[in-house]
């Protein structure tokens, strides 16, 4: 729009709208459930907030709340809150059509004068210096095609019209207007009125500036207080255009009732605009406009005429927008489940890689306390393509601790974990590609009987495909030993690993080291770990020579053993603090997006919070540590370090070049044999060279502590 100059015809930038695609899905679950053939007019709420931006205004959008709960929800559903300085609410109507013929003939002038009326009594009535948000009313005229999910729309935002024109005396930013003091004291009179939940949202204001220069905002229905000798006032508007020489929209009404209400004829106005939520007096205008109106204009049954509906690209015609793919709820439900996610990328995480998550392919094995919330989480970090593998079945005691199941999942014997976790991993988000594998995991120290090796072999190479066809594996079962081949699968195939086990109120999560060997790495290997390092040669060192992370056996002196005989009920079952799964399961996930996102990947070292010398080398994420070891009872959390044992039973490179020269020989050797892990590795060795180290102690009670000797 072009400038304007002193003497000329007062010019405003019209409003311009924006519906949020939740508003239509709205609207067509109300037409279906509540409305039916009823096409009575409907009140709704937009929202709108000042200029916040020099090349962009602001919009008056409708959102999904912008409508009337359904009757199911209007118990549940909280009323519009006020006092968010984001979202100033504006009473709007809806006239929704069932046909598309009906809303081609609607009266629209009619309609428009008919809103025109209602502002026109609210300035008269003394409505509008009560709740000033009406001067702002607008309408909306729709035909919901649900067949092709298709919408016809038009917004109106009713001004009445000044006659004569207002005219421009004088428009110039608010900082050349102002004195320096007087800018500091209405910058920061502005500011408190926008940080006050009971000011925020409210869009119309006056300011009053002492002699002293000191500024005072009061409410539209302060005006007799704000007159007082030597003061100057300002009618002040919160104002969506960003325009350098036109003030916005709502301030055509505005003006109205200042000259019907208070016969004021030379008015001057503040156009308030921010930057970064604070005020800015070099966007926002001061304009001094002069009104001369004739005298009916004060007569209340004077209704004047009345402009408004909005141009579509220059043209007075209606809207249309198909939604026929954003509307299915599948898809609308990606849409709104990725929403977070990107808003991290506007300024919090610019580099979050959604791609690199939304491909990842997870295995989680365990679908109890721990693998339940495991899921969650990384659909929570848009995490689409999860596998959970467990042989067990729902209990009755499951379903408080395990989020995913119900009381129905229990019946009948109880459905397996795994399918029942997919089915409300599915009810939850219909888009994630989710799977349940009922197996159970071979385990070392549980002997096969020979007519069943057959059968443990298959689990064997299932459990071997499993691992070598998903990106990432989460060891979230409830024995030591059951993590065990997991484990060296892992290392053999060099995959991002992580585990996460519980104590009473203690908790362990970590993330294993690469793999010791070199491997052959497909494209699509290469393809995800582009954040990563090269991964095409794996060794025992890391990617900067020093030894590499352990896994989550490299810390044991035993090998791994059947830990379920003999037990108690309370040793049967993982009886730990009901807080302390939650807690690791979203510190596991965390540890799976910070390798994601380290630039060394699986080979980047242990980190703690004094890793990063003066931050030099923080990563967006921040820290990546190895081990992170909690404890309730403290409620404390602490993060370790701990590299890879060369007498690792599940990691080292003699076991893992064992695996590789035998296969399943070598597995079912292990799961039969309890010390046949401990003599391949050396451990037998080793306990026995540590029974027979003896250690002579000094009983003298007159030595003092020089004679000490640290061990």
């Amino acid at each position: 729009m072009a400038g304007q100059e002193s003497g000329a015809v007062l010019q405003f930038a019209p409003f311009q709208s924006s519906v949020d695609e939740g508003f239509w899905h709205r609207l067509s679950s109300l037409k279906l459930n509540k409305l039916g053939i009823d096409d009575s007019p409907i009140s709704i709420t937009g929202f709108y907030a000042p200029c916040s931006h020099s090349q962009v205004s602001n919009h008056l959008t409708l959102l999904a709340e912008s409508l009337p709960p359904e009757p199911s929800e209007q118990s549940s559903t909280p009323p519009i809150s006020r006092g968010n300085r984001n979202r100033c609410s504006v009473p709007g109507i809806l006239y929704n059509t069932n046909t598309l013929e009906s809303f081609h003939a609607l009266d629209k002038q009619s309609l428009l004068k008919a809103e025109a009326e209602k502002i026109w009594n609210d300035i008269h009535s003394g409505k509008a210096e009560e709740d000033c948000s009406v001067l702002s009313r607008f309408l909306l005229i729709s035909f919901a095609d649900l067949k092709k999910w298709s919408f016809h729309y038009w917004f109106a935002f009713p001004a009445l019209v000044l006659d004569p024109p207002a005219t421009l005396v004088d428009l110039k930013p608010a900082s050349q207007w102002f004195s320096l003091e007087e800018a500091e004291s209405v910058s920061a009179a502005c500011n408190e009125w926008r940080n006050s939940s009971s000011t925020a949202d409210v869009p119309f204001f006056l300011v009053s500036i002492a002699s002293n220069s000191r500024a005072t905002i009061r409410h539209l229905k302060d005006w007799e207080a704000c007159q007082e000798d030597g003061h100057k006032l300002l009618f002040g508007f919160y104002d969506p255009c960003h325009l350098p020489k036109n003030p916005g929209w709502p301030l055509r009404n505005f003006l109205v009732l200042i000259y019907s209400r208070w016969n004021i004829k030379k008015v001057q106005f503040l156009c308030y605009r921010e930057n970064r939520g604070f005020a800015d007096l070099g966007l926002s205008l001061v304009g001094e406009a002069q009104i001369s109106a004739p005298q009916e204009w004060r007569d209340e049954l004077h209704v004047p005429n009345v402009v408004g509906w909005e141009l579509n690209r220059g043209k007075k015609v209606y809207r249309c927008i198909g939604l026929a793919k954003s509307m299915d709820p599948t898809r609308l439900a990606i849409s709104a489940a990725d929403l977070n996610l990107k808003l991290m990328r506007w300024r919090a995480l610019p580099s979050l890689n959604l791609n690199i998550l939304s491909t990842m392919k997870c295995l989680l094995l365990g679908a109890g306390t721990l693998g339940c919330q495991v899921a969650r989480m990384l659909m929570a970090w848009g995490v689409r393509k999860i596998t959970l593998l467990d042989n067990g079945k729902v209990a009755m005691s499951n379903p408080l601790r395990q989020s995913l199941y119900t009381l129905d999942d229990c019946l009948n014997g109880g459905e397996f974990k795994a399918l029942a976790a997919v089915n409300s991993l599915k009810r939850i988000f219909p888009a994630v590609e989710a799977e349940g594998v009922v197996m159970a995991i071979p385990m070392p120290g549980h002997p096969v009987p020979s007519q069943e090796e057959e059968s443990v072999l298959d689990d064997c190479r299932r459990l071997c495909e499993l691992i070598e066809s998903h990106d990432a594996v989460f060891l979230l079962t409830d024995t030591r030993e059951s993590r065990w081949l997991p484990t060296l699968l892992c290392a053999h195939a060099n995959k991002m690993t992580i585990t996460a086990a519980l104590g009473f109120d203690s908790f362990l999560v970590m993330r294993h080291g690469a793999g010791p060997l070199s491997s052959t790495i497909d494209n699509r290997a290469e393809a995800m770990n582009a954040l990563s390092a090269d991964m095409s040669k794996f060794s025992l060192t890391d990617s900067d020579g020093g030894q590499r992370l352990g896994c989550y056996f490299c810390n044991d002196v035993v090998a791994p053993v059947d830990s379920t005989s003999n037990r108690t009920l309370d040793q049967q079952c993982t009886v730990t603090r009901p807080g302390l799964a939650p807690i690791a399961s979203a510190l596991a996930v965390e540890l799976l997006v910070g390798i994601l996102h380290h630039p060394h990947g699986i080979f980047a070292e242990g980190e703690n919070a004094n890793s990063s010398s003066n931050g030099i080398n923080e990563q967006p994420l921040g820290i990546l540590p190895h081990q992170i070891r909690g404890s309730l009872a403290q409620f404390s959390q602490m993060t370790l370090v701990g590299h890879s044992s060369n007498s690792c039973t599940a990691c080292c490179d003699t076991v893992v070049s064992e695996y590789r020269k035998r296969g399943l020989d070598f597995i079912l050797q292990a799961i039969n044999h309890p010390t046949y892990l401990e003599d391949l590795t050396g451990l037998t060795e080793l306990m026995k060279s540590a029974s027979s180290f003896k250690l002579d102690w000094d009983n003298d009670t007159d030595a003092d502590d020089d004679d000490c000797v640290e061990i």
